[in-house]
This record gives C-alpha cells, sequence and structure tokens, in this order.
C-alpha cells in the first residue's frame, strides 16, 4: 500500500513519514500531498494564538478532550522556537498533553519554526492537509507565541483562537497590534488571577464593532477545565455565522489563493536556482558587483532576463 493509501486510512506511522517528509522539502513529499490533495477540504482549522505562557498548549489539551467527547477525531499541530531534535522547552510545555498520546484519533506533532516568521513553521499549511486527509475532524494549530508576529495563522486556519491571561501587566498591549484584528475568539485564561475581569471589559471594549463577526471573549481556567465548552461552543458558532454569511466560501477562495501563489513562488525560486545560480552566473554577478562593474539591481534585472 502507498503512504498516501495508508494516511486516507488514518495509519499514523505514514501520517509522520510525510510530516518529516514534508519538513525536509523531499521532491517525494509533493507526489503524495497531490495524491491526498482530493481528500482534503473536510477538517475544521483552528488557530490558538498568544503570547508565552499564557496557558495555549493546556488549553489545546482540554479542547482535545472536549472535542474527544463529541467523537470527534482531532489533529495537533505545536510549532516550536526551538530545533525538534534538540529537545529543550517544548517538552515542558507538551506534556500536558501526553494524556491523548494513546488515543489513536488524536494525532500530535511539534515542529520547529525552522526561522519561518510570523508564528507558524514553513509547511503548517501541508501539514494541515495531511492529517485533514486522515480523517481528523478537527486541526489544532498552537503558534509560535511570540506575540504579534503570529498572523500567519490567519492564512492557515478558519477560527482563530487569541488566548491572554491576566496579571502580566500588558496583557491587552501584549496581543494589541496585529493580533486583535485577527482574532475571530479571545480567551481569558487563568481567570481565577486578580483583573480577569478588567482584561474581559477592556477586550469587549476594544473589540466593539458594527455588523459582521463579533468576536467572543470566554473566561478559562484550562489547567482546572473551566470555560471549554463555552470555547468549544464559540468556535461552533464562528463555523455556523460563515456558512450562513456565505463567508466561508469566500476565505476558502483567498485561502486558496494565497497557496496556490505561495507554491507558484517556491517553484519560481527552485527554477532559478537550478537553471541560473547552478550554472554560476549568480556567482559571476556577486564579483562583479563586488569589484563596483555593476549594481545589484541592474544585476538582478539582467539575471531574470536570462530566465
Amino acid at each position: 500500500m502507498e503512504i498516501a493509501d495508508k494516511i486516507l486510512a488514518g495509519d499514523r506511522k505514514a501520517i509522520a513519514e510525510l510530516i518529516t517528509l514534508v519538513e525536509n522539502n523531499s521532491p517525494k513529499a509533493i507526489k503524495y500531498l497531490a495524491s491526498i490533495y482530493p481528500y482534503t477540504g473536510k477538517a475544521w482549522v483552528i488557530g490558538i494564538t498568544g503570547p508565552p505562557g499564557c496557558g495555549k498548549s493546556t488549553l489545546i489539551a482540554q479542547l482535545t478532550k472536549e472535542y474527544r467527547k463529541q467523537g470527534k477525531k482531532v489533529g495537533v499541530i505545536a510549532i516550536d522556537p526551538s530545533s525538534p531534535f534538540s529537545g529543550g522547552a517544548f517538552l515542558g510545555d507538551r506534556v500536558r498533553m501526553q494524556e491523548h498520546s494513546g488515543d489513536r484519533d488524536v494525532f500530535i506533532r511539534s515542529m520547529g519554526s525552522r526561522g519561518s516568521l510570523g508564528g507558524v513553521a514553513r509547511a503548517t499549511s501541508e501539514v494541515t492537509k495531511i492529517l485533514d486527509a486522515s480523517g481528523k475532524d478537527i486541526v489544532l494549530v498552537e503558534t509560535l507565541g511570540v506575540g504579534q508576529a503570529d498572523v500567519e495563522i490567519a492564512k492557515t486556519a478558519l477560527t482563530v483562537v487569541v488566548v491572554t491571561m491576566p496579571g502580566t501587566g500588558d496583557e491587552i498591549q501584549a496581543i494589541k497590534a496585529g493580533i486583535i484584528e485577527i482574532g475571530d475568539i479571545f480567551v481569558v485564561n487563568k481567570a481565577d488571577l486578580p483583573g480577569a475581569e478588567q482584561v474581559v471589559a477592556n477586550l469587549e471594549m476594544m473589540l466593539a464593532r458594527e455588523g459582521g463577526w463579533k468576536p467572543l471573549v470566554i473566561k478559562a481556567n484550562a489547567l482546572q477545565n473551566l470555560g471549554i465548552p463555552e470555547l468549544v461552543n464559540a468556535i461552533q458558532k464562528h463555523l455556523e455565522y460563515l456558512k450562513e454569511s456565505n463567508q466561508l466560501a469566500a476565505k476558502l477562495k483567498e485561502k486558496t489563493r494565497i497557496e496556490f501563489m505561495e507554491i507558484v513562488k517556491q517553484n519560481l525560486t527552485n527554477y532559478i536556482l537550478e537553471k541560473v545560480i547552478a550554472k554560476h552566473d549568480f556567482e559571476e554577478f556577486v564579483e562583479r558587483i563586488l569589484k563596483r562593474q555593476i549594481d545589484p539591481y541592474s544585476a538582478a534585472a539582467k539575471l531574470i532576463e536570462k530566465l
């Protein structure tokens, strides 16, 4: 049985194998991704973002438990700031997800960001498709958590959940720029801490808007499993809103447009690397630029003319 067939059958080993091929940019990955693509488009992809230490991993563990109660199959992608080979801090963050490690209908994968900007790994979109094709109903993507740069998740997720917590002194500022615009639902986690009500009030005031989807604010304490059913209900409301308002079709088309453009850009880059740089034209231009025989702008234009 081909690896693609195994993935469609939900084979965990095959899922892990293809994710590794994708992360390593293996040419084999393209063939397998193409094979499973017709079977994608069924999972609801939910992005979970927010500042470090606000409890995203614990929240995801509890969300997974809640969705499993509903009989849904769940995939989790956790973007890690460090190399996936170095161990490091992510083990401490992910330990709360280990209670699901024996569940055949839950697949959890940590991915190194490998220098990608925007809080997600380069291969995140492809990995969501693999989990989607394997039959997962829900795919949860935890971003790097570096703060307002985590906006790339909006290109992958259909619902974005922004998590914050009271007591940091700058809980609103931490999520203010960039992130605030992409959030569909806001969770004030660790709501037993002093100041939670004020954070909720501040968020509701900031998020007040006329028409369209009004972002919901949920109080939660993920460690004590409080507020999780309310969060699942809020996600379901957002899903239903997108469908009833016909915004889902527009959102899916925009996602497809962005993904296709990224693939075209990658293929063009690969073509340039193969056809131009490999033939030493690139290095010749570098030498000429270094000697001030040509400026880098004219050199780039001439390089493109050679394609």
